[in-house]
């Protein structure tokens, strides 16, 4: 792939609406705080607005994480988890396509109804989606592989997830070792029509034509949440207007430089997500100034 993209400055006449307007789905009674972060993220990736949809029983503390995004409660089960449709969820929601770009995954949890509605959004939802963690999972729980998407699909598993996504879809089960798990990440990639970032030490983006890894990051960037930074920030840059692999090769390489900033600030041991969605500005601020070089 080609040298880094550039998002492109912004105009002095813009507003909120030119940059963006981001769903998010996802949120349980046990794991409130991982859609939050995709939330925090996307605003300080420099998303227009951002609505968070999550289950009715946290939908309080998820609001409470940050006064700029909006926030939808959906009715959720005894155990937590989110239960609607997608018609129901289009009746909380508004029409999905008035969204430029949905997330889904953070915190989710998993269920049967989970299953049918990630499912049905993958499947019908008619603009860019990025898909994450339980949203994941619940995908490659379908014994009938991957199903075909009706636009623009990218995927952000970590290689747990990858394996579990290839059980079921054509092309086999992965290789432990990184070079061939890699190899069957772009045939995946290439075979499902899906821009794929198969997370880990240097990052493999890849839409099954072209590969690319990261150079930023560092191991202390393997610990709860990180990931759901990541989702945010790549959906923010989605709805900023970047095509896909695009806005996943800048949001991998932004998402790694925050990583080393908070690295430098204090130690990779004591690393969280949070650590990483406060220098998020700072990494900003040093890709632009490379962009402007």
């Amino acid at each position: 792939m080609s040298a880094l993209p550039c998002l492109q400055p912004r105009d002095a006449t813009g507003h909120k609406g030119n940059y963006g307007n981001l769903l998010l789905i996802g949120g349980s009674r046990t794991m409130p705080g991982a859609i939050a972060l995709s939330a925090m993220a996307a605003l300080q990736s420099g998303a227009g607005r951002v609505t968070v949809a999550t289950a009715d029983c946290i939908h309080t503390v998820v609001a409470g994480f940050h006064p700029c995004y909006m926030t939808v409660a959906l009715p959720s089960a005894k155990e937590g988890t989110i239960t609607v449709d997608a018609t129901s969820l289009a009746e909380h929601v508004g029409v999905l396509e008035r969204y430029d770009v949905i997330a889904v995954g953070p915190g989710l949890g998993q269920s049967e109804s989970l299953q049918r509605l990630i499912t049905a959004l993958y499947e019908r939802f008619q603009g860019p989606m990025v898909v994450d963690a339980d949203a994941l999972n619940l995908l490659a729980a379908d014994e009938t592989g991957l199903p075909s998407a009706a636009a623009a699909r990218v995927l952000t598993p970590h290689p747990g997830e990858f394996r579990r996504l290839t059980q079921n879809a054509a092309g086999g089960e992965p290789s432990p070792d990184r070079e061939s798990e890699e190899a069957l990440a772009v045939k995946f990639a290439g075979n499902h029509s899906v821009v794929l970032a198969l997370k880990g030490h240097a990052t493999l983006v890849t839409d099954g034509r072209q590969q690319w890894h990261n150079t930023t990051g560092n191991p202390g960037m393997a610990t709860a949440g990180s990931g759901d930074v990541l989702t945010g920030i790549i959906a923010a840059l989605i709805g900023q207007g970047m095509q896909p692999g695009d806005a996943t090769r800048l949001g991998v390489y932004v998402h790694g430089q925050a990583g080393d900033s908070a690295a430098a600030n204090g130690c990779e041991l004591s690393l969280t997500a949070q650590d990483i969605l406060d220098c998020l500005s700072a990494a900003w601020h040093h890709v632009t100034l490379q962009q402007d070089a």
